[in-house]
């Protein structure tokens, strides 16, 4: 028996050892709270939610589905506060403290719930964004979804600063010269805040609309708060800010539904009248009957200059898209057709060159004439 007493007192000794002031066996326990915590989430996830998630899907309505895609993780979180909350109290922290702790973890799960509903009713909000037109509707959704997400992350912040004593406002006031430095440098992200807006109202470009601004030019990915993305045709990254796209010109080559073509062809000066008369009848019939050539816009092709080294034929009309690949086949058809009709009938391409005429070679003193005879 004396053994037996002997092992619990040398037990007890060691379970009441104090590190930073409070026994091990109050470290042990709290730890162990918190791994069962941690185990009776795992049981609820595994269980209990599998059979709500089997419940709500045979249910006809949509709504309590998307209700338990926003709360089913915050609520698995609450274990984990309830296993922080007992392990603080076995500690004998103070209760004013685990006071603000618990505060702080809720502030965060009513937050994140929030940013699920977010993220969880994009869709709805893109949906909803196509009243403002469905050509935008894109990006109106994706600015207001990231005007959303900044607003619950910002408040929940103020919130928790505001509930552990920290007095925002006093002290942004506080600053005095550097909250006047604050309010200037936020001065740049007002101006780029609305002027991604006047470009959304504007209706100004959306994603994927090829545009150039300035030197830059190249396919929008794009629209932020702050600053647009647009992929260049090197495919370098291209961050512009708001407040340029809307205090710069700014062309939206996708907002053409046609695409010019316009060129000058030579042919050679031995081209006869009757031969450059049939090829300018035929290159016009060629481009009015062609498929891919607009017919509402405008057509020209006329003999237009006595060139240093060709007859010129100018040449212009559209295409009926604006797509680049398809407008790059269009042209390749058309100059093929173009060359088919210069061949056929007996011309050829001009290209530079210089022609020298001699009248008549000067005549030779005798001298030199008899030296190339007797040679």
């Amino acid at each position: 028996m004396e053994p037996f007493m002997k092992f619990f007192q040398d037990v007890s000794h060691y379970l009441n050892f104090i590190i930073l002031g409070v026994p091990i066996y109050k470290i042990a326990l709290s730890i162990g709270i918190f791994l069962l915590s941690i185990f009776l989430r795992k049981v609820f996830v595994v269980v209990i939610l599998r059979v709500v998630e089997r419940f709500v899907k045979k249910t006809s309505t949509e709504i309590d589905d998307i209700i338990l895609q926003i709360i089913s993780k915050p609520l698995t979180f609450l274990f984990i506060i309830g296993g922080i909350f007992f392990a603080l109290l076995i500690l004998g922290i103070e209760h004013i403290i685990i006071s603000k702790i618990l505060k702080t973890l809720f502030i965060f799960v009513f937050a994140w719930i929030l940013y699920n509903a977010i993220i969880i009713s994009e869709s709805y909000i893109y949906s909803f964004a196509e009243k403002f037109g469905k050509e935008i509707s894109q990006e109106i959704g994706s600015f207001f979804i990231k005007l959303c997400k900044i607003f619950i992350i910002g408040l929940a912040t103020l919130s928790i600063l505001q509930d552990w004593g920290i007095n925002v406002s006093a002290v942004i006031a506080s600053l005095g010269l550097g909250g006047l430095a604050f309010a200037l440098a936020a001065k740049d992200t007002v101006a780029n805040l609305f002027g991604g807006l006047t470009v959304l109202i504007d209706k100004t470009m959306k994603i994927g609309d090829w545009i150039k601004i300035g030197d830059m030019e190249g396919i929008v990915e794009d629209i932020g708060l702050r600053t647009t993305k647009i992929r260049s045709f090197e495919k370098s990254l291209i961050t512009i800010p708001n407040q340029m796209l809307a205090n710069q010109f700014l062309e939206n080559f996708s907002k053409r539904n046609v695409r010019r073509i316009k060129m000058i062809i030579g042919v050679t000066y031995d081209t006869t009248r009757e031969q450059m008369v049939k090829i300018l009848e035929e290159i016009r019939n060629m481009l009015k009957n062609h498929p891919r050539i607009a017919k509402d816009q405008l057509l020209m092709v006329y003999f237009t200059d006595f060139g240093d080294s060709s007859l010129n034929i100018f040449i212009y009309c559209f295409t009926n898209t604006a797509v680049w690949e398809e407008y790059l086949a269009i042209k390749e058809d058309v100059n093929l057709k173009i060359m088919e009709i210069i061949e056929r009938n007996g011309a050829s391409f001009a290209f530079p060159s210089t022609s020298i005429y001699v009248e008549k070679l000067p005549e030779l003193p005798l001298y030199q004439s008899k030296e190339r005879k007797n040679f």
